[in-house]
């Protein structure tokens, strides 16, 4: 049996239900998907992705990325996504893992491998797709084979994971693993910058301000922001507020013009706007869509 056919029954034995499953193993998470889903927009964190049946794809800002049971998506920073499977069947349901990783041990390995005057450098879009080599995919069975065994989780996972690491860093197509971690320096300050974006995401924006919690300049920041995160800023604030909006009319049964107001619109038509073009429906025929699909698939929540 190949890695990847492994990869698929361990997923599916773990996740025999659709939807995301926290494992037993920190930072693990399994999912399975019976059928194309609808974009879901979230705020992804730094994050390995594998895919062992099936195919997705994931858009930031203007870009898109698809990826399979060929490749890997890696990301360095909290980013604003979405995320849509587009080939999964009942017969031959989507299977995915997701890693969260731990930047600071990646960056300190990194260290370990190439030396120190490498560190800083430009930083690169903090989301990539690689294709992926037997030894990570080796690597991320074996993380997963350990879900059979709990007693030897505490003891073998952390070993397990930093192969991983070990593996994203020195794959041939570790380049941009790397890159996302050569640059820490700079990811310290746009991670600063998002911090402060999603403290105040509600308030009104300052670019004095971000740039200031950044220690850049107001135009250093915009450059290096739009170069990880593919948006301004402003736009990654912008679509903080319309996922909050959209949370809150769907969890908390808030109308429109309440929702805009909570999440820092002060006209509504504005925010009306602004919700079509990313989601691409008005806030009132998108959550009633939200709320039918919650009632057929709970999960789904």
């Amino acid at each position: 049996m190949s890695d990847t056919h492994k990869l698929a029954e361990l997923i599916a034995r773990h996740a025999p239900e659709d939807g995301s499953h926290s494992t037993a193993i920190p930072n693990l998470w399994v999912a399975r998907c019976s059928q194309p889903s609808d974009a879901m927009f979230s705020l992804q964190e730094p994050a390995f992705c594998l895919i062992a049946q099936g195919r997705k794809r994931v858009m930031l800002g203007d870009l898109i990325y698809e990826y399979d049971s060929s490749s890997f998506l890696a990301a360095s920073v909290d980013l604003p996504i979405s995320g849509q499977v587009i080939d999964a069947t009942p017969e031959r349901p989507y299977l995915g893992m997701r890693l969260n990783l731990d930047i600071a041990l990646l960056t300190e390995m990194v260290l370990e491998l190439e030396s120190r005057d490498a560190v800083l450098g430009e930083p690169v879009r903090g989301l990539c797709v690689s294709t992926i080599n037997e030894e990570l995919l080796s690597a991320s069975v074996r993380l997963l084979q350990l879900l059979d065994k709990p007693a030897d989780i505490p003891y073998l996972a952390p070993l397990a994971q930093r192969e991983i690491y070990y593996r994203l860093l020195t794959g041939e197509q570790g380049g941009a693993v790397r890159s996302m971690a050569r640059c820490e320096a700079r990811l310290q300050q746009i991670n600063r910058a998002i911090g402060w974006i999603k403290r105040h995401y509600n308030k009104p924006f300052s670019i004095e301000a971000v740039a200031a919690e950044a220690r850049m300049s107001a135009s250093t920041l915009h450059h290096h922001f739009k170069s990880v995160t593919a948006m301004s800023p402003l736009q990654y604030q912008k679509q903080l507020r319309l996922q909050e909006a959209r949370r809150l009319m769907v969890s908390r049964a808030m109308d429109a013009a309440s929702a805009a107001y909570e999440v820092g619109y002060e006209s509504p038509s504005q925010f009306t706007r602004e919700y079509g073009r990313l989601f691409g429906v008005p806030p009132a025929r998108d959550v009633a869509r939200l709320r039918a699909v919650q009632e057929r698939d709970p999960s789904a929540a």
